[in-house]
């Protein structure tokens, strides 16, 4: 019995041996990194003043807050075991001589009474702190960066995003600003004539987003397994405060003059002036909410910028009111858009090229912009898509021949774009049994998708086929008539049919080619192979849309010319072939 046990107990024997030795290790590896911090510390603190470090920490600041405001720059940031207590321990050590003011004996201060003190940092509001309230309300305190940056590594996990780099974007109250230049005017009536702030007073501090980003970005890179920098994806976190002065309105619309905006889907342009900029800041709390809140912050800034002191201290406290709940993180992850080039056919003449709805009800059967978008999506894993066509079709009209050229955007795709399956995708949308459209030439594209569409729309040409009726039989005269243009200039008022979303102008278009096709066994009906500048109306120079368009084939003709059907056979552009 014992022997059949034997290996059992040996393996696990060996596993608590590991676990101890993990442990060790473990324990040794924290060591030498709370060593590695002290030592870190004491080169980034040991010309500080401590009796300014002290008052700073007194009036709530926080530690990290504390070294931004002198002027600390560094990795510091990043070091675990930074606290109060540390902090004024390394200063102790030190005890340097400040323009005749000499400390000796600082009182230890202990991290219990700091935070009973102020909670939260009266500048940076928690941030810095790593806590914060999280979306459902909650109170989560962290012991630091690297417990954050655990927090948002898991969240970047679990939102399924294939990664091979990362950027961190922060964004931040504006009222921290108004904050930090209520510390440094304190610093500043209290410390103004001692030489150590005439040497700092010049120094460009830190910022909290880059304290922060600093703290978390080595842990985060380890954590996730790739490296930091500039990258389409993005990690975002979004800080806001329910605490907004009530001051800050005030002071922006005296200092900003009323600007004309742009507002609203139809152009339309408004007065308005920075507090009402302002006041939807102050119901949003970040400097990112949509459009308007991004702009109150600039106001914001700007505003605190060009103010005197005088003037600052008739509207904010000095030093900072303390704080005694931090502001409320979101985190968000977000890929830049993706885009996906190629050329469509179109073989229904009951398909849209996009989606089609009129008094909720659906025109025709599918879309173009559905079926490859629909099919591309699940495959990238994003969130939503923008389709994007080098012009458009009717709806009963066909796209042959060489295809139309096509963009699709993805937004937030979490699979890489390097590793995008595209002949799945095109294989995925030809196989289809609908057989209503088909793909060809797909290939990731850059931003150039963009220049490669907007180039070949300014010179592209437009290749169709018309079946034309005519109500007289149709002469050798007439064929060789129409065969014989070459680059014919025509008018086109903007036709009947879309002068309700058209805007009524006058055009001028070229017809560079045409061919006429007789059919056995008719003389009234005929096949037109034509060759236009795009933006042609087609169906109108066919029939003249009762003048409207001139010349057109019934005018040429002398007889009443309807256009029965209208393939595209060929757009000509540079691009996705």
């Amino acid at each position: 019995m014992s022997n059949e046990n034997e290996p059992e107990t040996r393996s696990l024997t060996r596993t608590i041996e590991e676990q101890a030795s993990d442990g060790a290790v473990s324990a040794s590896t924290s060591r030498a990194t709370a060593e590695e911090d002290k030592v870190l510390i004491a080169d980034a603190t040991g010309s500080l003043p401590p009796h300014v470090v002290r008052d700073l920490l007194s009036i709530g600041v926080c530690f990290r807050c504390v070294l931004r405001l002198l002027g600390v720059h560094g990795h510091v940031y990043s070091c675990s075991s930074l606290s109060p207590s540390i902090l004024c321990a390394v200063l102790e050590e030190s005890k340097p001589n400040y323009g005749g003011v000499e400390e000796s004996g600082l009182e230890p201060i202990d991290d219990s009474n700091v935070l009973q003190k102020a909670l939260f940092c009266s500048v940076c509001m928690g941030i810095l702190q790593f806590s914060n309230v999280d979306e459902g309300g909650v109170l989560v305190r962290r012991d630091g960066a690297r417990e954050l940056a655990a927090s948002v590594a898991e969240f970047v996990k679990r939102d399924g995003h294939d990664i091979d780099g990362f950027a961190i974007d922060i964004l931040i109250p504006s009222i921290v600003s108004a904050n930090e230049r209520a510390a440094r005017l304190h610093m500043k009536k209290k410390y103004g004539s001692e030489r150590w702030f005439k040497e700092r007073l010049h120094n460009d501090s830190i910022t909290v987003k880059d304290a922060l980003r600093l703290s978390i970005t080595n842990t985060l890179e380890t954590l996730l397994g790739v490296e930091s920098g500039v990258d389409s994806f993005q990690i975002r976190l979004t800080y806001t405060h329910t605490k907004a002065s009530p001051n800050i309105p005030k002071f922006a619309e005296v200092n900003q003059p009323h600007k004309r905006r742009k507002t609203g889907m139809l152009g339309l342009y408004c007065t308005t002036d920075a507090s009402s900029s302002i006041d939807e800041f102050q119901i949003n709390g970040s400097e990112d909410s949509e459009h308007t809140s991004g702009a109150a912050d600039s106001v914001i800034k700007k505003c605190l910028n060009s103010m005197q002191d005088k003037e600052f201290s008739e509207h904010f406290e000095s030093p900072p009111t303390k704080v005694d709940r931090p502001c409320q993180l979101e985190l968000h992850c977000h890929r830049a858009p993706i885009y996906i080039g190629g050329r469509y056919l179109k073989y229904s003449r009951n398909v849209s090229q996009t989606k089609w709805i009129i008094d909720d009800e659906r025109m025709g059967e599918a879309s173009v912009e559905e079926i490859i978008g629909s099919n591309i999506l699940p495959v990238c894993r994003g969130d939503n898509y923008k389709f994007h066509a080098a012009g458009r079709e009717d709806i009963d009209v066909r796209m042959l021949g060489s295809g139309r050229p096509f963009l699709l955007e993805v937004h937030n795709a979490r699979c890489l774009p390097s590793m995008m399956p595209i002949d799945i995708m095109e294989k995925r949308i030809n196989s289809l049994d609908s057989k209503l459209v088909r793909v060809k030439n797909l290939k990731m594209m850059g931003n150039q998708g963009w220049a490669l569409m907007r180039e070949g729309e300014a010179e592209k040409q437009k290749q169709y086929v018309a079946l034309v009726w005519i109500s007289h039989p149709i002469k050798e005269d007439d064929l060789q008539s129409l065969s014989s243009v070459k680059d014919m200039q025509i008018l086109q008022k903007t036709p009947i049919r879309v002068l309700h979303r058209r805007s009524p102008l006058v055009r001028e278009k070229i017809i560079h080619w045409m061919k006429v096709e007789k059919l056995d066994g008719s003389t009234q009906y005929f096949l037109l192979h034509l060759c236009t500048q795009a933006g042609t109306y087609i169906k109108e120079f066919v029939h003249g849309d009762f003048g409207r368009t001139h010349p057109s084939i019934g005018s040429m003709l002398g007889c009443r010319a309807e256009i029965l059907q209208l393939d595209v056979t060929d757009v000509k552009m540079d691009c996705f072939n």
